[in-house]
């Protein structure tokens, strides 16, 4: 591959990545429905949706933002288009991280070289990836400036995690997880939390040694939790669970904008990196996946434990006054709500009220539709 060209920001620009399942309204089982879908898509909607590895998913894309209220004016129409085309389908959207009851066996993989080709690489590693996440990009002005945020950014993935966590359930059971998700992405040999880097020029050297070896065919093999993307000179934060509705994204959008930017300032004025070891963080990881928001957080400089509705509220008071400058302070603040009702949770109290997993797709998807 050779030099990696990183396209700067000179502003903390978003983009914002949805994967959504297609449910059947009336079984409410995963539907292989994309491709009809896209066929009912008006034409400029159309380009900011994209089938991924099964055809039960679909993944929707914000353009070039500059504010979180302006991701969400994005995303609002682009959903209105989408579930106007399900509901004549048949269908419905359900946003969660899992399915609680259809199998990964029984999906179908999108008709494309590249999927065929990594379904054969990686076998049932690549079949089970019937899991959707929450991707949020945010610009930054170098390649060297990228790898700082994603390495000093660690400490907080888990939280991000934990608030975001949405897929209690796999294959008709209850996994005990709040984020199942996670652990099933790990399976993947490049998924998960990333190596320790120190600048640009280690990560291009990473990149093009994992290729030459043959270890991945392209850089889109690159599926950390956080990673920077040189196209679109971003720092890509992918830990997150598909929350449970728009305004989950939202909060979660500004509570991940405001900290790159701290990040990035705290770099600009030559801030003191604090070290952390990588087992503080992948324990913090593990306590998210299994506990969601009633996980308790190690903190990295103390190393006392912190719920994480503490955690949370510590944290977002130190980025608000960087909310109030990116105009996102009410946005921001919308993650408190996250703290008492994540979709996980929300998923377990009604399978528990109810015993029925088809309710917990129906209930979720009539508490969570605003469209």
């Amino acid at each position: 591959m050779g030099t990696i060209s990183f396209a700067r920001n000179e502003y903390p620009t978003l983009g914002v990545e949805l994967e959504l399942q297609m449910v059947n309204a009336e079984t409410f089982a995963l539907s292989s429905s994309i491709m009809e879908l896209l066929a009912q898509l008006p034409e400029e909607t159309a380009k900011s949706v994209k089938p991924e590895l099964m055809q039960s998913y679909l993944e929707i894309n914000t353009g070039i933002c500059r504010t979180v209220a302006d991701v969400r004016e994005d995303l609002t129409g682009k959903l209105n288009d989408v579930n106007a085309a399900a509901d004549k389908l048949g269908l419905k959207l359900f946003w969660a991280a899992t399915h609680p009851f259809s199998s990964w066996r029984d999906q179908e993989i999108t008709v494309n070289d590249r999927y065929y080709e990594l379904v054969d690489l990686m076998q049932d590693v690549a079949r089970r990836l019937v899991t959707f996440g929450l991707h949020i990009h945010v610009g930054v002005d170098s390649g060297d400036k990228a790898v700082m945020v994603c390495d000093r950014m660690l400490r907080y993935l888990p939280l991000l995690l934990a608030l975001s966590s949405n897929s209690p359930f796999w294959e008709g059971r209850n996994t005990g997880l709040h984020s199942n998700r996670s652990k099933i992405m790990e399976g993947l040999p490049t998924a998960g939390l990333p190596p320790a880097m120190r600048n640009w020029s280690e990560y291009t050297w990473l990149i093009n040694h994992l290729i030459s070896t043959g270890f991945i065919n392209t850089i889109r093999e690159i599926w950390w939790d956080i990673r920077p993307h040189h196209n679109f000179g971003t720092v890509e934060i992918r830990v997150c669970d598909m929350p449970a509705n728009l305004e989950q994204v939202i909060s979660l959008t500004a509570f991940v904008q405001c900290l790159v930017k701290c990040i990035s300032d705290e770099i600009d004025e030559g801030a003191y990196q604090l070290q952390h070891h990588p087992m503080m963080v992948q324990q913090n990881k593990w306590r998210a996946t299994r506990y969601g928001i009633d996980a308790s957080l190690v903190n990295s400089d103390s190393y006392e434990l912190f719920s994480v509705h503490d955690s949370t509220k510590h944290l977002v008071e130190l980025v608000s006054p960087m909310s109030e400058q990116l105009k996102c302070t009410n946005e921001l603040n919308g993650i408190y709500d996250l703290i008492h009702k994540s979709g996980a949770k929300r998923q377990l109290e009604i399978m528990e009220a109810t015993g029925d997993r088809r309710e917990v797709v129906k209930q979720m998807i009539e508490e969570n539709r605003t469209f």
